[in-house]
């Protein structure tokens, strides 16, 4: 973890010479990709240590609310060290470090990791399998590679442009790639929150689809089961932070699937928020609009 590091202004800025990185292997996405693919199930592996499919009784709580466990702080602490050795002069900004007061200034950094090492933490506390490693490399403010591991189910989702991404089972130690699936027209399997319910405002926003069914899902499994074409749209009016979505966002625009604020703009990530929230969003695969584009394209045909 960085809680040793000095807390320092987190400031934004376009107009800052951003650096020169020496890290090679920046050039090489694939074989980075590979690299971080290991890292996770690494991190993965220490977290079933901890993991408890009859519950988790040990969790503190953060300034927010929200609960950290051993095992989240572990993991963290696993993957900055490794950081230093496969990417020595890229910064890591990591959920509970970010959560105890680390503020980077990441004015001129082209590159940066985010990293939540353990995603779905309330599903980790209640005996769920359904939380995930998160890690991802943002370059000028878009998610180019991210790992997804869910280290219960043994299930691994990557990506490192468009068209790699992949699903990797541990339990046959086979990869395959997958890819968004068109829209049905038998209507939309959406998937939601295990933990933050559905809410007036989703059910408002699904008023304008044909919806066949919902799923719920913890963690970053919603946006991967996107990518993988099990499901069509995940719709988040929930609070969120920046490590939560940015790996799953890079494995479903590696599968052809979008990630989108509610105006349809592509979700950005070490922008102007000093807490690295999100805004509300909608994951989703390509031929699924939103409302409003619905409207318009109605209106050119």
């Amino acid at each position: 973890m960085l809680k040793n590091k000095p807390k320092e202004t987190y400031v934004s800025s376009n107009n800052i010479a951003q650096k020169t990185y020496t890290s090679k292997i920046l050039n090489y996405p694939q074989a980075l990709c590979n690299q971080i693919r290991r890292l996770a199930l690494e991190a993965g592996e220490l977290t079933l240590n901890y993991f408890d499919d009859a519950g988790y009784d040990g969790a503190d709580f953060k300034g927010d609310g929200s609960p950290v466990t051993l095992a989240d702080q572990k993991a963290e602490e696993l993957i900055e060290k490794a950081f230093k050795d496969i990417t020595p002069d890229v910064m890591v900004v990591g959920e509970e470090a970010a959560s105890d007061g680390y503020r980077p200034d990441l004015s001129a950094e082209e590159y940066f990791w985010l990293v939540d090492p353990l995603d779905g933490t309330k599903e980790f506390i209640s005996g769920s399998g359904d939380y995930t490693v998160n890690i991802a490399l943002i370059k000028n403010g878009m998610p180019i590679l991210g790992v997804v591991y869910a280290p219960v189910p043994g299930e691994l989702y990557a990506a490192h442009g468009e068209g790699t991404a992949l699903k990797y089972m541990d339990d046959t130690e086979k990869e395959k790639p997958i890819h968004v699936r068109p829209m049905p027209l038998e209507g939309l399997t959406i998937v939601s929150s295990k933990s933050h319910g559905s809410g007036q405002e989703l059910d408002n926003f699904l008023a304008h689809y044909m919806v066949k069914k919902q799923i719920k899902r913890g963690s970053s499994l919603k946006i991967c089961s996107i990518a993988a074409g099990k499901a069509d749209m995940y719709p988040r009016f929930g609070p969120t932070c920046e490590w939560d979505t940015a790996a799953g966002h890079a494995v479903l625009l590696g599968a052809g699937g979008k990630l989108t604020d509610m105006n349809g703009n592509d979700l950005t990530y070490g922008g102007a928020d000093p807490k690295f929230l999100n805004p509300e969003f909608v994951a989703r695969s390509a031929d699924v609009l939103l409302p409003h584009e619905m409207l318009e394209d109605g209106e050119s045909a």
